[in-house]
C-alpha cells in the first residue's frame, strides 16, 4: 500500500460504517477525509487484507510516564497506594530532559498505532525545567510533544495542564510538582503558543486540562477556561476528577461539596468537556455526567493498577452517558484490553454475563468499540470515531488470517477481536488518509526503540 498525499481509494470485503457492517464497498479519501462510500471495487482502488474499522482514540495520556511503567510494583511504606505511587513518580520525572521526552513521546505513539490508537489526547503537565524555572521557550515541553506525534503519525489534541496547587485550600505546591507550576498569566501565554504550534503540525489541535479541583481554584478556572474559550469556543477541556476517596473527602472538608458536584455548580459543563475517571459518583452525580453532554474519560488498567476503584459504566451508558478510553500511565497499551476490563469488571461486581451490549447492539464488542472511539473522538475535538462520510479516514485493517482463527462472522468479528484472541490483530493503521503502520511495521519503530532503550537505561541508572 502506497501513500498518497490527495486523495485514495480503499476497498474492504467487510467495513464496519456509522450505520453498522457492511460487504463490498470502497472508501473513497481525499486530503484525509472520506468523501464517497460506494459499492463495489473501483479501479485503482487498494485492496484491504481483512475487515476495516474504526481507528480507536485515547483520550488520556501522560507520554513520559511510559518510561516509568513497571518501577513501581515494588510496594512502599507498608500500605501501597495512589498516593505513594505518585512519590515514586515524581522522583522519576524530576530528571527528564525536553530531548528524552520527545523519544519517550515518540516511542510510545508508535506503540498506539501499531495497537489500534489512531489519535491521543496528551494531558501535558510537564512544563518546565527540573528546579521550577521556565525554558527559554514557555512551550518547549509542549513543542516536544508536537514533533513526537508528527514523527510518529498520530492525531494529537495537546492539552496543557494548569496547576497551580497541592491540594484544596491553595495549599503551595510540594518540591515535586515545581515543573507544573503556572499561574493564570503564564498558563494563558503557554495555551496561546501551543495553539501556534498547531498550526505548524498537521493533524494537531489543542485544548486545556484543569489538573484537578486540588491544583486549581474558582478564579483560576475562570480566567483560564475563559481566555481558551475566547481563541476556540469549541476546544476541549479534560480534567482529573473524584478520581479518588481521598479526593472527594477533602474537597467535601474545604469546598463543602463532591469534586464532580463542585464542577457542574461553578462551570458549565458540557460537550466540549472529558471528565477523566470520575470513578466515584453518587446517583445524581452520573445523572448529572450522562445528561450534561461531556465524555467520561475511563482508563480501566490504570485505575486497577492504581486501586482507584470502578466506573458504574452500566447504569451510565443505560442513562446515555458518552464515554471515551484512555491508557494514561501506559501500564497497558492496547485499546482492546481497556475494554475487556470494562466489561469484565461489569461482570465482577453484577455476577452476569454480557453486561455492556444492547437490545440495538447485541454484540458486546462492536458496541463498547463504536461507542468509545465515537466518544474518544468527541473528547478530543476531532472529526473522527466512525467510518462516514465526511469523516477523518482513521481506520485500523485487521489481519484476515488471524481473524479466521476464531469466530469471525460479522455479528461474532469484534467480539472474538476483544475478548478472543491474545494476539495483536491490528495489521495496517491510517491516520487522515496516510498509512502509518503496514504488515505491523511502523518505519520508525527500530530507530525509536533504539533511541528510547537509551533514554530508559540513563533515567534508571539514577534512580
Amino acid at each position: 500500500m502506497k501513500n498518497r498525499e490527495d486523495s485514495m481509494k480503499l476497498y474492504a470485503q467487510q467495513i464496519l460504517t456509522s450505520t453498522g457492517w457492511q460487504s463490498d464497498k470502497t472508501l473513497v479519501i481525499a486530503n484525509g477525509t472520506i468523501t464517497e462510500i460506494v459499492d463495489g471495487c473501483l479501479e485503482s482502488a487498494e485492496i484491504a487484507d481483512g475487515p476495516v474499522i474504526p481507528g480507536m482514540v485515547n483520550c488520556h495520556s501522560h507520554a513520559f510516564q511510559r518510561a516509568f511503567a513497571g518501577m513501581s510494583e515494588q510496594g512502599s511504606e507498608g500500605q501501597d497506594s495512589f498516593w505513594t505511587w505518585r512519590k515514586v513518580m515524581y522522583g522519576f520525572l524530576a530528571q527528564i530532559t525536553p530531548e528524552q521526552a520527545q523519544i519517550i513521546a515518540t516511542e510510545l505513539y508508535i506503540e498506539m498505532l501499531k495497537a489500534g490508537y489512531t489519535s491521543v489526547g496528551e494531558f501535558h503537565y510537564l512544563h518546565h525545567q527540573s528546579s521550577g524555572e521556565n525554558y527559554s521557550q514557555l512551550s518547549e515541553m509542549s513543542e516536544c510533544i508536537f514533533v513526537a506525534a508528527q514523527t510518529s503519525g498520530i492525531a494529537l489534541t495537546h492539552l496543557p495542564v494548569l496547576y497551580r496547587y497541592s491540594g484544596f485550600g491553595a495549599q503551595e505546591p510540594t518540591d515535586g510538582q515545581r515543573r507544573f507550576i503556572n499561574d493564570a498569566d503564564s498558563f494563558n501565554r503557554l495555551v496561546s503558543d501551543c495553539i501556534d504550534l498547531s498550526k505548524k503540525y498537521p493533524q494537531s489541535r489543542v485544548g486545556m486540562a484543569p489538573h484537578s479541583l486540588r491544583a486549581t481554584n474558582l478564579q483560576l478556572l475562570n480566567d483560564t477556561v475563559g481566555y481558551l474559550k475566547s481563541l476556540d469556543e469549541n476546544a476541549p477541556i479534560h480534567i482529573h476528577i473524584a478520581e479518588q476517596q481521598q479526593e472527594v473527602n477533602d474537597c467535601l472538608a474545604v469546598l463543602g461539596k463532591r469534586p464532580v458536584q463542585w464542577l457542574y455548580d461553578n462551570q458549565t459543563v458540557d460537550k466540549h468537556w472529558c471528565l477523566i475517571h470520575a470513578t466515584h459518583l453518587t446517583v445524581t452525580e452520573r445523572q448529572t455526567l450522562a445528561r450534561s453532554g461531556a465524555v467520561a474519560g475511563i482508563c480501566p488498567t490504570t485505575e486497577a493498577n492504581l486501586g482507584d476503584g470502578i466506573f458504574p459504566t452500566t447504569e451510565y451508558l443505560a442513562e446515555g452517558g458518552a464515554l471515551a478510553i484512555g491508557s494514561d500511565s501506559h501500564i497497558s497499551i492496547n485499546p482492546i484490553e481497556e475494554l475487556r476490563w470494562l466489561e469484565y469488571v461489569q461482570r465482577l461486581i453484577k455476577q452476569q454475563r454480557a453486561i455492556l451490549a444492547t437490545a440495538q447492539q447485541p454484540s458486546v464488542g462492536a458496541n463498547l468499540w463504536q461507542r468509545a472511539a465515537l466518544g474518544g473522538a468527541q473528547s478530543l475535538g476531532r472529526n473522527a470515531g466512525e467510518l462516514a462520510i465526511g469523516k477523518k479516514a482513521d481506520l485500523l485493517v485487521l489481519d484476515q488470517e488471524k481473524i479466521e482463527l476464531f469466530a469471525s462472522s460479522q455479528q461474532h468479528l469484534l467480539d472474538s477481536f476483544i475478548f478472543a484472541s491474545q494476539q495483536n490483530q491490528v495489521k495496517d493503521v491510517m491516520v487522515a488518509g496516510r498509512w502509518v503502520v503496514q504488515n505491523y511495521q511502523h518505519k520508525a519503530q527500530q530507530s525509536s526503540a533504539v533511541s528510547y532503550k537509551l533514554v530508559l537505561k540513563n533515567l534508571t541508572a539514577s534512580l
